[in-house]
């Protein structure tokens, strides 16, 4: 990419698109073109069509997805399926009619078989079932995958695929329905510590702290804490996708982590002590665990040259404090 070059992001206002254009911004790239989801609905063939026309992008970034944690993965499976099919569909197809010299499409690490070896290698894809509480999204996911393989073999289009691990950074979802299990667990944990001071600051005698100290006595997590998860914040995520789209052009698809992965207990350990939260935390075993284990094999792009940078205690506090403590 030349620094006169027009680049698309499609996104661009979600965790990932944001994290993208800080980057770019921050390299000298300024002729950056993006749209809101209000001025263009990436589903919306003829729209996305006039879009690229008028537009003539050099270089695109997909980072534009309908994303969720397993609540709304298993609760919307037909929205996850459609709205990702339409959308990477339309994207790609018109980055091939209107001769993009390069794209990159986001992924997920979904992708892969639930029981597949661990760490996961790029090979281990469509090799077993997969997760069923996300399956609908990753079968997205796995046919924008192969669209750019495709497009690569039958018309030489330069598409590349990364496939992240669970990803987390500024502009997280921290919905309680649809956010995934980092930014819940953040989001529980301070709203139990300051509930927690609120009760500090009401006479005992009040009705109000019986059901306040409810609240914040017990954490509840989903499961049962022992399915082990991968972490990468999305300014590591930015990086590989920045240094990718400049010296990778090969149809492969490439794995973007840490390769390392710890227990969702002990995720909720450490971010109870990043929070400062004293109570306990109880877990709730009707609710799905989903893929026992989850680590990527990342040696592919290690040898090309890019590591991540920032370990996951400094990126949580990092979040937390610019998400509720400023």
């Amino acid at each position: 990419m030349e620094k006169d070059s027009k680049i698309y992001i499609a996104g661009h206002t979600g965790m990932v698109g944001s994290a993208l254009v800080r980057k770019l911004k921050g390299e000298g790239f300024s002729n950056l073109i993006f749209r809101t989801s209000k001025e263009l609905d990436l589903k919306d063939q003829s729209a996305v069509t006039a879009f690229f026309k008028k537009e003539k992008p050099d270089y695109v970034f997909l980072a534009a997805a309908k994303v969720g944690g397993i609540k709304a993965n298993d609760t919307y499976r037909a929205d996850f399926l459609y709205e990702n099919l339409m959308i990477q569909n339309n994207v790609i197809h018109q980055s091939y009619l209107g001769q993009v010299k390069k794209l990159l499409f986001l992924g997920s690490s979904c992708i892969y078989p639930k029981m597949a070896p661990q760490p996961i290698k790029e090979e281990y894809l469509l090799t077993g079932e997969l997760e069923p509480t996300n399956e609908p999204y990753a079968i997205a996911k796995i046919a924008g995958l192969k669209l750019c393989e495709s497009y690569n073999r039958q018309y030489g289009c330069n598409f590349i695929s990364v496939m992240p691990t669970n990803l987390y950074g500024p502009g997280d979802n921290y919905d309680p329905e649809t956010s995934h299990v980092l930014p819940a667990l953040l989001r529980k944990f301070h709203e139990a510590k300051k509930a927690m001071e609120t009760v500090g600051q009401i006479a005992p005698t009040s009705p109000a702290v019986k059901s306040i100290k409810t609240r914040s006595e017990l954490v509840e997590v989903w499961g049962n804490g022992t399915p082990r998860r991968e972490f990468l914040h999305v300014d590591d995520l930015a990086e590989a996708c920045f240094f990718l789209m400049q010296h990778y052009n090969d149809t492969q698809w490439l794995n973007v982590g840490t390769g390392k992965d710890l227990s969702i207990k002990d995720l909720a350990e450490k971010i109870k002590k990043i929070t400062g939260y004293r109570g306990g935390i109880t877990w709730d075993r009707s609710k799905p665990d989903g893929t026992p284990r989850k680590v990527l094999d990342i040696s592919r792009i290690r040898a090309l040259g890019w590591e991540p940078k920032i370990k996951l205690e400094d990126g949580i506090k990092m979040v937390y404090k610019q998400k509720f403590r400023n």
